[in-house]
């Protein structure tokens, strides 16, 4: 804490420094600015009525920083932009030119690709703004009088998206902290207070016990959340003696930190798309006028809506595709490719072939803690709900662990901001 402490009076007192977290500073306002400016014709009584009956829309909320729950004209926030860029990604399965730009041509070719995910964010912005305001129209949470009012309302959104896409990337550029992850991280801290004002009108004597397990649990989450997501295991590497003309290189040793949980929180999105769909058809087949195809609506949103069922499913899809993300993720070919081009080896280990299947190994052990770790951080809300009795005490585990991981990734940046200027912090 005294660190942390450190580190921001320090960062205050560099000029540059200070600017810069002023700038992001105002980056952030102008985003909680756009997040409140609700589209017309809609009834946000009816939209929080939504988004507390249908826990899958509660969650997707927390992703695109809290803008769906004003229906702003940034309601799909930067939802459209991280589903552009886990596209991408898998695209590099598929075609080998994309992972040869991404991989090995450097920060150009990353650059290059980056932006093909930029251009891909239109179209998408452009289909789920369409879908999603049709499928309210269908709720009754916004009307529209013709449909030049769903084009504006269309377009609006889209633009939205666009502009809280720009909006991360200024940020970024200040070189603090990721600045998709920042507005995410900022919209959920936005709901803290609203979530203290919930609690302080509920609490009552007989609900005391409660609120002491609740705050026990919120402090066992962050420690747990932090030991995790700063848990590695460290593979000893030596590098090989080499003589060039009459000098003697290598001979160093080393290590390869490879991370308890890899994929952070992206099996988790992926989840939440997963759910979504089968949730969006029952909602759209519900509003047909076909007697046949009702009862299947019916059928779809009783096992969603069944807690047990639903907590289940999304366990094991995080589950699942944990060790489905870290595997397009990490390459223990290529690390051992790379490995034999400079000379570095694992002790006790033959490179080449070996190599890569020692990885694999390590990386397989640590991906099964790491995917056991995001599914029950996923289903957090429910077991807590069940294990304190309170209506408001879900504390959200994805949440938890956006902010920590945002928090952890910010202040890494920032002391290296200071180390660069040789402040001690």
């Amino acid at each position: 804490m005294k660190k942390f402490i450190n580190t921001i009076t320090t960062l205050f007192r560099v000029p540059d420094l200070r600017k810069r977290v002023l700038i992001v500073l105002g980056y952030l306002l102008i985003f909680r600015i756009i997040a409140n400016i609700p589209l017309p014709d809609v009834d946000l009584n009816r939209i929080q009525n939504l988004l507390s009956s249908n826990q899958l829309f509660g969650i997707l909320n927390v992703f695109i920083g809290n803008t769906l729950s004003r229906l702003s004209i940034a309601m799909l926030g930067v939802g459209p932009y991280i589903t552009a860029v886990i596209i991408m990604q898998l695209l590099t399965m598929v075609y080998p030119r994309l992972k040869e730009m991404y991989y090995e041509e450097g920060d150009a070719g990353k650059l290059k690709f980056n932006q093909y995910g930029r251009y891909l964010t239109v179209p998408l912005a452009l289909l789920q703004s369409f879908g999603f305001l049709k499928f309210l129209e269908a709720q009754g949470v916004i009307f529209f009088a013709s449909p030049f009012d769903l084009i504006r309302d269309v377009i609006l959104v889209t633009t939205g998206t666009i502009f809280l896409m720009w909006l991360g990337e200024l940020i970024t550029e200040q070189k603090l902290s990721n600045g998709i992850s920042l507005i995410i991280f900022s919209g959920i801290v936005a709901q803290a207070p609203q979530i203290i004002q919930q609690a302080l009108v509920s609490f009552t004597l007989s609900s005391l016990n409660g609120y002491i397990i609740f705050g026990l649990m919120a402090i066992l989450v962050v420690a747990g959340i932090i030991f995790i997501s700063e848990g590695e295991r460290r593979i000893p590497l030596s590098f090989a003696k080499r003589v060039r003309g009459t000098k003697l290189y290598g001979g160093a040793s080393s290590y390869l930190p490879i991370r308890v949980n890899q994929a952070g929180v992206i099996p988790i999105i992926f989840a939440i798309s997963l759910l979504l769909f089968p949730a969006t058809i029952s909602q759209i087949l519900a509003t047909t006028n076909l007697s046949f195809i009702k009862p299947i609506s019916v059928v779809i949103n009783n096992i969603l809506k069944n807690n047990f069922v639903f907590a289940s499913l999304y366990f094991i899809l995080v589950f699942a595709f944990t060790y489905f993300y870290t595997a397009i993720t990490f390459e223990p070919h290529e690390l051992s490719l790379n490995f034999q081009k400079s000379g570095a080896f694992i002790l006790g280990i033959r490179p080449g072939q070996e190599t890569t299947k020692y990885l694999s190994q390590i990386v397989s052990r640590l991906t099964l803690f790491g995917a056991f770790f995001l599914g029950l951080i996923a289903i957090l809300p429910q077991i807590t709900q069940a294990v304190t009795g309170l209506e408001f005490a879900q504390i959200g585990g994805t949440s938890i662990l956006i902010v920590v991981a945002v928090a952890i990734e910010s202040i890494r940046q920032i002391e290296s901001e200071l180390a660069a200027r040789r402040y001690e912090v």
